[in-house]
This record gives structure tokens, C-alpha cells and sequence, in this order.
């Protein structure tokens, strides 16, 4: 009988967000794990997660948990995971030196000393590698191997060993482009921390509407108590000091729950609760009920762009007679054939039946004129995003549509009580902030004024949920939750080009690669279109008249020499040379 040789050791010393989470996947692995920390309430808590997690499961591999650095003496490699300060991981990366032999692989988790340096200070600079992290390690997740120029090869195969045994997916990114990508985060999550101080909307609707609207993995706050609330503050802080920006001054509430105790995933409770397994307990948050809704038979959209074209679409296909108004008959034909074109390609791809393609499109009919709304229940408005076209739309759409019909804007950054007020009948009027590509995003913005009657709402809330699609509201302000969130990240990715050194494409790369992001900020200028950025950029400014929201000077310089993106074809990404 063959003896299986024996499960390699492996040591963690810091059970905070990134080394927890690494002793699950190396647990689950088959590595014994010798974990440390010198807290005992983190060694007792780390603990109780393994027990719960494995609880009624086959006996896993040993794990030993202590506060004794000594412990990691018979490891084959260990992993330095204490907090991101220069003192602690010196000291940290000392005790394990005097505990290991020569020749024993150390792995630093720094995302942001000097892996040099701190090998050097070793005094085993050959033995020193290091893994980035850009998130809390999870299955099949990022993580970039860095080995200095002293590094041996028996330890670098050694890291890239244990990073294909965690189920670790190696990505090249870049000190630089990573520092880049960090800032243009954290900076990112600290905004979502003030808007849910202010009260403007629920931290499930806030990662809700980022998670949806952006394709994000995750929403900003469910990352902060990932990585770890007081991580994050310490990071936030260090770029505070050193830069001066206030973008990275640590948002009160931040402050005070990590004051508190509360540091998120690691502590049990941050934005959200967790349970004895690590897993969140109130995660969903419950839907408002659509009780007092009016049933919508038919419904209206005027436009004939993406948006409107999107909508129509998607209106007929949850089998709802549509009538798309435009400003000529030609035109209105043009959408229809568009739309017949975009249920085909759903139709070669698998998204839909071609029985169900050819009911949508006997729903669907076009019109010139406003008065072919008149018998619907339900109107949405996708024309250009101009206020004043949009205040005279309106005008005539509450004449023209039946008492009580509800009437939507589409807006993305102009104020909804403004086109309520132009209709005169400001309690049928919200927002219905779609996203785009309409069939395919599942996230609707609904926004209600003051003046909203409680039956339009619902029955505009019910109206989403027949649509399949997931509606977070809030109240009506320049750029809802997504925009104003999304565009200062924006703005400050093009404020990196002010430096000689940056790489737009590497940036974007460290985004994308790092955090999970479908794309990075400057392909997603490039898709959203350089002019409509700035002038949502602009909208957002001239609202608040903080510095957050500044229009970045470069992108105007860009617009300005004729660079929109994808829709003309020259933009940050966008060019046949890239």
C-alpha cells in the first residue's frame, strides 16, 4: 500500500481580513495550517469560523492556533499577513526569522512597503517574496506574486507553489499601476461611507445600485468590510498624509465604527452582521411592497436612441403592448428595425426563442406624434438629456396621457421634480433611471420627488419587478446613487494624467485584474463617451460645488480635440492602434 506523503505545513502569523481568509482556502487545500496571533480574542474568534465552516464535514487537516511565534519553526513556508505598517511587519517578519531555519520561504502580504527593504531587514533577503492582495484572498481570486531581485528561485517557485494550491488566480500587474488602482478605490469606497452618512439611501441599496449598475463583484461597502474597516482607515490615512487630497480623509462614520470596534467580515459586524460562519445575516434587505399599484396594460416610450430603443424592448418582451413615439415616421421605423435586429442576435445567442422574438415584435409599433400615448398606462420618456427638452416633453405628455397615468424620465443626472413640475401633474411623475444596454442590465434607479403620489410610485415599482429588473430607489438629486459615485472615480482617474508615468492601459489592467472590475475607468470613459462624462461631471459640480466632483481639466481637453470614445471611434482606449 502506497503512503501518501505527508500534508505540507504551512504557517500565517495575522488572522486579520487577508490572513483568515487565507487559512480557509489553504485549509481547504489539505495544508496544515499553524496559525498566529498574538490577540487572543482574534484566535479565538478565527478559530470558531474554521469550526463552523467545516462543521459536518469530512476531518480536515490539522490546524493549530497560538499566540507563539516559535510555533511556525517547523513550517515550509510562512506567510507574514499583520497589519500594513512598517513597525509591525518588521517586527513580525523578525520573529519568524529567529524561528526558521535558513532557507525557509517568507512571504510578505504588504500592498504598499517596500518588499525590498523589508527583506533586506530580514537579513535573508533570499528567502523574502511577497503576494498582493488587492481584496481579501477568496477562491479563484486575484493575487500578484512579487519577488525582489534577491529573491531566490527556490522561493519564488515556492510562492507560485502555494498560490496554485490555494486556487489563486497569478495576475502581473505593477507596483505602480497597483498603487494607482488602490488610491482610485479607496477613494471610491470612502465616497459610498459619506453618501450612506447622509442618509440618501440604505447600504444594501447603495451596493445594490454599484453592484448592478457597474457590474461589480461586489458593492463599495460589502469591500470595506472585507478588507477590513480599520485596514482600510489606515490606508485612507497613510494617502491622506502623504497627499494631501481630501478625498482620502477617512469619512467620519468610518472613523467612529472602527473607534467602536466595528472592522467588518473580521470583527463580526461592519456594514453589515455576520454569523458564526463568516457568512452575512442581513444581506437582503426586504423589498417595498406594490400594494396600491395600478395594473400597466399598455405602455409608452418616447425616443428612438439605444435607451429608448432598449426599453421598448424590453417592455414588449414582458408582454406589454408598446408604442415607441419618435420625431418622424422614419425614424420610428428605424428603431423598430433596430430592435428587430438586437431580438435576433438574442434569438443566435441563446438569450431568447425565436417564438418569443416574434411575439415581442407584434407588440411593438412606432408613431410621430404624442397623441398615440393616450390610452397608455405607463409612459417613459428617453429623449436627449436636455432639461429644457425634456420640460416640454413633459408639458405635453400630462396633456396628452389619461388622469393618472404614471410618467417616467429616464434622466441620469437632471432633476426629476423639474420635469414633474413642467407636466402639471407632479404626483403621477419618477424617475426610472435605466442602465445600458436596457435587455441586459438588471438595475433600474427609481427615484421619487416630493411631490410623487405613493399609487405612482408603486405601481412604477411593480412596473420594474414585471420587467425583471431590480429597482433601488431614492430621492431625486443630481446623479441618484450610481452616477454620483461613479463620475469622481472617474474624474480621478483622468486626473492620473496629469503624470508622466501613468499608464492608461495598465491602470485599467490593475482595475480590472486587481478588483474584479468589468472594465477599468478609462475604457469605461471610452464606452459611456468622453463628452457625456463631462458633461454629467459638470451637472454633478454645479449641484454640490465640491471638489470631488470638479470636471477633471483633461477631460474637456480631450472632447475638446475631438476624442468621444467608442461612438466616434478615437478616445483613452478606443483607437484601431490600441
Amino acid at each position: 500500500m502506497t503512503q501518501q506523503p505527508p500534508a505540507p505545513v504551512t504557517a500565517i502569523v495575522g488572522l486579520g481580513s487577508v490572513g483568515e481568509a487565507l487559512l480557509h482556502l489553504l485549509h481547504r487545500a489539505g495544508h496544515r495550517v499553524v496559525a498566529v496571533d498574538t490577540d487572543l480574542d482574534v484566535l479565538a474568534r478565527a478559530a470558531g469560523r474554521l469550526k463552523a465552516v467545516t462543521s459536518g464535514g469530512p476531518e480536515g487537516p490539522e490546524v493549530v492556533f497560538t499566540p507563539d511565534h516559535t510555533a511556525v519553526r517547523d513550517a515550509g513556508l510562512v506567510v507574514e499577513a499583520v497589519p500594513d505598517d512598517a513597525a509591525a511587519k518588521a517586527d513580525a517578519l523578525a520573529r519568524i526569522v529567529a524561528a526558521c531555519p535558513p532557507g525557509t520561504p517568507l512571504v510578505t502580504t504588504t500592498a504598499s512597503l517596500s518588499v525590498a527593504r523589508l527583506a533586506v531587514a530580514t537579513g535573508r533577503p533570499a528567502d523574502v517574496a511577497s503576494l498582493r492582495f488587492f481584496t481579501p484572498p477568496a477562491p479563484g481570486g486575484p493575487v500578484e506574486p512579487v519577488a525582489t531581485s534577491l529573491t531566490s528561485p527556490a522561493t519564488a517557485a515556492a510562492v507560485d507553489a502555494l498560490v496554485a494550491s490555494a486556487g489563486l488566480e497569478p495576475v502581473e500587474v505593477g507596483a505602480r499601476p497597483a498603487a494607482d488602482a488602490d488610491a482610485l478605490m479607496l477613494a471610491h469606497l470612502n465616497r459610498a461611507v459619506v453618501l450612506l452618512a447622509t442618509g440618501y439611501a440604505t447600504h444594501q441599496d447603495i451596493d445594490t445600485a454599484l453592484r448592478l449598475g457597474c457590474g461589480l463583484p461586489a458593492g463599495p461597502l460589502e469591500t470595506l468590510d472585507r478588507i477590513g474597516l480599520d485596514t482600510a482607515h489606515r490606508a485612507l490615512t497613510d494617502l491622506w498624509r502623504r497627499t494631501g487630497d481630501s478625498a482620502f480623509e477617512p469619512a467620519p462614520l468610518l472613523s467612529r465604527m472602527v473607534a467602536d470596534g466595528r472592522l467588518g467580515h473580521k470583527s463580526g459586524e461592519g456594514f453589515y452582521t455576520y454569523d458564526e460562519t463568516g457568512a452575512v445575516r442581513d444581506r437582503t434587505a426586504r423589498a417595498p411592497g406594490a400594494g396600491g399599484a395600478r395594473t400597466v396594460r399598455r405602455v409608452g416610450v418616447v425616443g428612438s436612441g439605444a435607451m429608448a430603443r432598449g426599453i421598448a424592448e424590453i417592455t414588449a418582451a414582458a408582454g406589454c403592448p408598446t408604442v415607441l413615439v419618435a420625431r418622424s415616421v422614419d425614424k420610428a421605423e428605424r428603431a423598430l428595425d433596430a430592435i428587430a435586429d438586437s431580438l435576433a442576435r438574442a434569438v443566435r445567442r441563446g438569450r431568447t426563442t425565436d417564438r418569443a422574438a416574434r411575439s415581442t415584435r407584434g407588440l411593438l409599433r412606432g408613431a410621430d406624434d404624442v397623441t398615440a400615448l393616450a390610452d397608455c398606462d405607463l409612459v417613459v420618456e428617453a429623449v436627449v438629456e436636455d432639461l429644457d427638452v425634456k420640460r416640454e416633453l413633459f408639458a405635453e405628455l400630462g396633456a396628452v396621457c389619461a388622469p393618472g397615468a404614471v410618467l417616467a424620465t429616464t434622466t441620469s443626472s437632471l432633476s426629476v421634480a423639474a420635469c414633474a413640475e413642467a407636466s402639471g401633474r407632479q404626483a403621477d411623475v419618477v424617475g426610472l433611471h435605466f442602465f445600458n444596454p436596457a435587455p441586459v442590465m438588471r438595475l433600474v434607479e427609481l427615484v421619487h420627488t416630493d411631490t410623487v403620489g405613493q399609487e405612482a410610485l408603486a405601481t412604477a415599482r411593480a412596473f420594474c419587478q414585471v420587467l425583471g429588473k431590480t429597482a433601488v430607489e431614492c430621492p431625486d438629486r443630481t446623479g441618484f446613487i450610481v452616477n454620483s459615485l461613479l463620475f469622481p472615480y472617474l474624474g480621478a482617474a483622468v486626473a492620473l494624467l496629469d503624470r508622466p508615468d501613468t499608464g492608461i492601459k495598465e491602470t485599467d489592467t490593475a482595475v480590472q485584474r486587481g478588483y474584479g472590475h468589468p472594465m477599468g475607468p478609462f475604457a469605461l470613459l471610452d464606452t459611456i463617451g468622453l463628452d457625456v462624462s463631462a458633461a454629467i461631471q459638470q451637472r454633478l459640480y454645479e449641484s454640490f460645488l465640491t471638489p470631488e466632483y470638479e470636471p477633471a481639466a483633461a477631460l474637456a481637453e480631450l472632447v475638446a480635440a475631438g476624442l468621444l470614445g467608442r461612438k466616434n471611434g478615437r478616445g483613452l482606449r478606443t483607437a484601431a492602434h490600441r
